[in-house]
C-alpha cells in the first residue's frame, strides 16, 4: 500500500489560506457563504482516497466560508484510515478533527456520529470514496445564501455496474412510492442541511436505510430540498460491498421498521439520539 505521506498536499496546495498562529484558516476577503459550516465524510478503508477529499474539501470551503471545520468519521476501519486522518490533522491543524469507532457501526452510525459531532450552522457530507466532487459543494452553497435550509444533489449518470444501478434505481423508487418522498434521488449522499433540522430527528438506523430515513425525516418536518445535479465518479480506491436483491430486501426491510418507529403523528419525534465515537 502506497504511503500516505505520499499523498498529503502541499503548501502551494494550501495558497487559499491564511495563517493564524498555528491553525490554517479561511481567507475572509474570498468567503462568500454568510453562514458556518461543518463538512463531514463516513469513512471506511479510504486511506487511499481521503488525502485528495480532503484537499478538495478545504479548497471549495477556503472559497466560499469563513467558519467551517471538516471531520472524517473512521468507523472501525481495518486497514491504515486512522493512520491518514491522524496524518492530515498535522497538516490541516485543528479544523481537521477525528471520530474513530472502535468497531464498525455501519454506514447510519457513521453518520449519526458525523451528525452528533458537527457544530456549525450548516452540515454537509458525503462519502468518504472519493466517487463524488467535493468541489461541487459550490453549487450547494450557492444555492443555500439565502438560508435555504436543504440543498441535495441528485446523480447525472451513475458510474456503477449495471447491476447496482438496476437494483439501486427499484429501491429508490419503490422507497419514494412507500414514503411518499419527492427527493428524487434518495441515495444521493451530497446533502447540505440545517443542523438545527437534523437536531430534530430521531435517526435510528445503523445501515444505509439512513438515506430514506433522513430524507424522510427531513420532508415530515415540512421541508422541500432544493436539487442539483452533481457528478458520479467510478470508485478508484477499495472494494465494493457485495449487493444483489436479497441484500436491497433486508435494507427495504429495515427502512419500513425505522420509519415506522421513528414517526410519531406523521412527524419524527423531536429528540436527539445522536451519539459520538471518540473526537480527536
Amino acid at each position: 500500500m502506497a504511503s500516505a505521506s505520499q499523498s498529503l498536499p502541499t503548501a502551494r496546495s494550501l495558497s487559499d489560506f491564511v495563517l493564524e498562529g498555528r491553525e490554517l484558516v479561511a481567507n475572509p476577503m474570498s468567503a462568500s457563504f454568510p453562514y458556518s459550516l461543518s463538512i463531514f465524510f463516513p469513512a471506511y478503508n479510504d486511506s487511499l482516497s481521503l488525502p485528495a477529499l480532503i484537499e478538495a474539501s478545504f479548497a471549495v470551503a477556503s472559497q466560499h466560508v469563513e467558519d467551517f471545520e471538516v471531520i472524517i468519521v473512521n468507523d472501525g476501519s481495518p486497514d491504515n484510515t486512522q493512520e491518514v486522518a491522524e496524518q492530515l490533522q498535522a497538516v490541516y491543524g485543528p479544523r481537521l478533527r477525528v471520530v474513530r469507532h472502535p468497531v464498525n457501526r455501519g454506514y447510519g452510525g457513521a453518520l449519526r456520529s458525523g451528525f452528533a459531532a458537527a457544530t456549525k450552522d450548516y452540515v454537509f457530507y458525503t462519502d468518504g470514496d472519493g466517487q463524488y466532487d467535493v468541489a461541487e459543494l459550490e453549487l450547494l452553497l450557492t444555492r443555500a445564501q439565502n438560508g435555504q435550509r436543504w440543498v441535495n444533489g441528485y446523480k447525472r449518470k451513475r458510474s456503477d455496474s449495471w447491476h447496482r444501478i438496476v437494483i439501486g434505481a427499484v429501491y429508490r423508487e419503490v422507497s419514494r412510492l412507500l414514503f411518499r418522498i419527492r427527493l428524487r434521488d434518495v441515495d444521493c449522499d451530497f446533502r447540505l442541511m440545517r443542523r438545527a433540522d437534523i437536531e430534530r430527528l430521531s435517526l435510528q438506523s445503523s445501515s444505509g436505510t439512513i438515506c430514506a430515513e433522513l430524507v424522510w425525516g427531513l420532508e415530515s418536518l415540512g421541508l422541500r430540498a432544493i436539487e442539483v445535479p452533481v457528478t458520479h465518479r467510478p470508485r478508484l480506491h477499495g472494494r465494493l460491498s457485495s449487493l444483489g436483491w436479497p441484500r436491497y430486501g433486508r435494507l427495504f426491510v429495515s427502512s419500513v421498521v425505522c420509519c415506522c418507529s421513528a414517526s410519531g403523528g406523521g412527524r419524527w419525534q423531536s429528540r436527539n439520539h445522536l451519539r459520538a465515537g471518540s473526537i480527536h
